[in-house]
C-alpha cells in the first residue's frame, strides 16, 4: 500500500510540475512578445518625432507646400553680402553647426566687417529665424532695408537682438524699447520673454502692407503700423530723424539684414515666406 501511495504522489508531483512549466513557458513567451512589442511601438515614435522635428536650416514638407524659401543652408553663404559691398564680410563665418555667426572675436585689424543683407527685396512677408547672442552682446535683425546710406539702420525698422542683463543699451531709450524683440528706440517688446545668453531664440517678423508684428518665442511682443499718425508721432519722438530725417517713409519693399555691432552673435533657420 505504502509503495501504491507513493506512485500516485508522485504522478500528482509530476503533474503539478508539468503545470507550472507550461504556465512559465507561456508567461516567458507572453512577456518576450509584448516586450518586443513595446520596442516596436518605442522605435515608430522615436522616428515618427524625428519626422516632425525638422533638421536646421531645412524646410519641412508642409513649410515647402505652404511656400516658404530657405535663406541661409547651413553650409554656404550664399545669396549673402555686405551691406552696400559685393562680397561677404570674413568676421561672419559659417560655423560646423550650421549657423551664420559673427565672430567678433576673431576680428582683426585687416578683417573685413560690417551688416549684411540678402540679396533680394521683399515686400508683404513672413519672416523666422533663430538667434543667440554672447554675454553682454547686441545686434539687431532689420528689415525692409535700402542701400544708398551708410549704414542699414539709417532706413530701416530693427528687431533688437541683445542680453538684456549685461548690456547697457537694455537700460536705455524708453520703457524698455531697446531690449531685444522690441522694435529698436520706438515701440518695447511686451511681453519680455527672451532667453539666457547662449540660449537660442526664435523671432519673427510679419509685414502686410504697413501693418507689422514682431513674435519671440512664440509670442506677438510688438505691433505697430507704418505710416499712421502715430507712427509719425512715435518716430519724431524718437533717435532716427537725428540719422535720418526722412527715416519716417520705411520703404514698402527691401532688404533682410543682420546687424555687426561687434559682438559675437549667431543665427539660423533663417525662412521666408512671401504674402
Amino acid at each position: 500500500m505504502a509503495t501504491l501511495s507513493i506512485k500516485v504522489n508522485m504522478k500528482k508531483i509530476i503533474r503539478i510540475a508539468f503545470i507550472f512549466a507550461t504556465v512559465a513557458f507561456v508567461a516567458c513567451n507572453k512577456a518576450a512578445e509584448e516586450s518586443a512589442a513595446t520596442e516596436e511601438t518605442t522605435t515608430e515614435t522615436a522616428e515618427t518625432v524625428a519626422e516632425q522635428v525638422p533638421q536646421a536650416n531645412s524646410l519641412t514638407e508642409e513649410e515647402k507646400n505652404e511656400g516658404w524659401m530657405l535663406l541661409f543652408d547651413g553650409t554656404s553663404a550664399e545669396g549673402w553680402r555686405g551691406f552696400g559691398k559685393e562680397e561677404f564680410p570674413e568676421a561672419w563665418k559659417i560655423t560646423e553647426a550650421g549657423e551664420l555667426y559673427f565672430a567678433a572675436s576673431e576680428i582683426t585689424e585687416e578683417t573685413t566687417r560690417g551688416d549684411i543683407i540678402y540679396d533680394k527685396e521683399f515686400a508683404n512677408f513672413h519672416f523666422k529665424l533663430e538667434w543667440k547672442i554672447a554675454e553682454a552682446g547686441n545686434s539687431g535683425i532689420f528689415y525692409l532695408g535700402k542701400e544708398g546710406k551708410d549704414y542699414i539702420w539709417m532706413t530701416a525698422p530693427e528687431m533688437q537682438v541683445l542680453d538684456n542683463v549685461n548690456h547697457p543699451d537694455a537700460a536705455m531709450g524708453k520703457d524698455g524699447n531697446r531690449k531685444a524683440g522690441s522694435l529698436y528706440d520706438l515701440y518695447p517688446a511686451n511681453p519680455q520673454n527672451t532667453n539666457p545668453p547662449g540660449e537660442w531664440n526664435s523671432a519673427e517678423v510679419i509685414h502686410n502692407n504697413g501693418k507689422v508684428q514682431h513674435i519671440q518665442n512664440g509670442e506677438v511682443v510688438v505691433e505697430y503700423e507704418i505710416g499712421t499718425d502715430k507712427w509719425k508721432q512715435d518716430v519724431a519722438a524718437s533717435k532716427f530723424p537725428g540719422l535720418n530725417e526722412d527715416w519716417v517713409n520705411i520703404a514698402s519693399s527691401g532688404y533682410f539684414g543682420l546687424q555687426d555691432h561687434g559682438d559675437n552673435v549667431w543665427f539660423r533657420n533663417l525662412k521666408v515666406k512671401e504674402m
